[in-house]
């Protein structure tokens, strides 16, 4: 039987004359490589030397008190939206899984309103909502026993890009989470009530495991999402990054100079959420869940049984 050979090893012929390997130049591949390379310093250095951009104004305004100020509301601002926009994503999503037909038609239209209306409507119909309710009332019913807010003063410019953008992404969230529950084989549920699991242990330990791994990269994709869409927060002067810097060139008229100190900003957040992602990813791999969690009960049962279907020689013999 002939050897395999591998692409290290050397090529000698039945004369034991070695036969060299010329390694492929791939051309046309590094022709391309070096024009898209030349393509990006042409645009760097156009970028760095154009005399239109104040590049010391661009430092001075970087860790300007404002625009820092700005900072930390969009983060704020993401971080919330995301912890609303997953919880009530989940509620929507158990209601579309439910049998009951009321939840499961009452979460396909939330879902379908809020991903057929643009984020920058719902921000301004938030920011607007004391012209359909001038005031926002807590009473119970059929008696004068409650308390009621001016909904001028309570729909602020942050309350309104919270409201829009969580409700927003909590119907993207609701079809993630309602995949990822729905990817995990049926068949590993019923075997689990087999066993006797109730219904919470079925999720915590079969489920959620399972439906984690592909729940958790879309999720942070979509937080990623939320770290530059807070800038639509612009529209409802929430005193966001974008906010704050607008508000900077309009009086200075450093366009250009603001644009680029928010765009880095914006850069060195998505690059902090995307390392995080990373980890996250890390943590709930597939290996990582097996080596923290060790084997299933359904693969120790599956060994088992394959153990027991192994018949040693010696019960062979005994049965011969």
């Amino acid at each position: 039987m002939a050897a395999i050979l591998t692409r290290t090893q050397k090529f000698i012929i039945a004369n034991g004359r070695e036969i060299p390997v010329i390694r492929r130049v791939h051309w046309v591949r590094w022709l391309g490589g070096a024009v898209a390379a030349v393509c990006f310093a042409l645009f760097i250095v156009s970028l760095a030397t154009n005399e239109n951009i104040r590049w010391n104004r661009v430092l001075d305004y970087l860790f300007d008190g404002k625009i820092l100020d700005g900072l930390v509301v969009t983060i704020w601002v993401s971080i919330l939206a995301t912890v609303l926009g997953l919880v009530l994503g989940v509620v929507l999503a158990v209601m579309k899984l439910s049998h009951n037909p009321v939840f499961n038609w009452l979460s396909t239209i939330y879902i379908w309103f809020f991903r057929s209306t643009p984020v920058l409507v719902q921000l301004i119909f938030w920011y607007n909502l004391a012209f359909l309710f001038p005031r926002i009332i807590l009473q119970i019913p059929f008696t004068g026993i409650g308390v009621f807010w001016d909904t001028n003063e309570v729909m602020t410019g942050f309350n309104a890009a919270l409201l829009g953008l969580g409700l927003n992404l909590a119907a993207y969230f609701a079809e993630t989470v309602r995949a990822g529950i729905q990817a995990v084989d049926r068949g590993q549920t019923e075997a689990a009530a087999a066993t006797g699991m109730t219904s919470f242990q079925q999720t915590r330990i079969i489920v959620l495991p399972q439906a984690l791994r592909i729940i958790i990269p879309p999720t942070a994709n979509e937080f990623i999402s939320m770290l530059k869409t807070t800038s639509l927060i612009y529209v409802v002067a929430g005193n966001d990054l974008m906010t704050n810097a607008s508000q900077i060139y309009k009086q200075n008229n450093l366009i250009m100079e603001l644009l680029i100190v928010a765009s880095i900003w914006y850069m060195v957040l998505t690059a902090v959420a995307t390392f995080l992602q990373t980890k996250l990813e890390q943590r709930f791999g597939v290996d990582a869940v097996r080596v923290v969690r060790g084997a299933s009960w359904t693969q120790r049962a599956m060994g088992a049984m394959r153990a027991n279907s192994v018949i040693s020689p010696e019960r062979k013999a005994a049965q011969r």
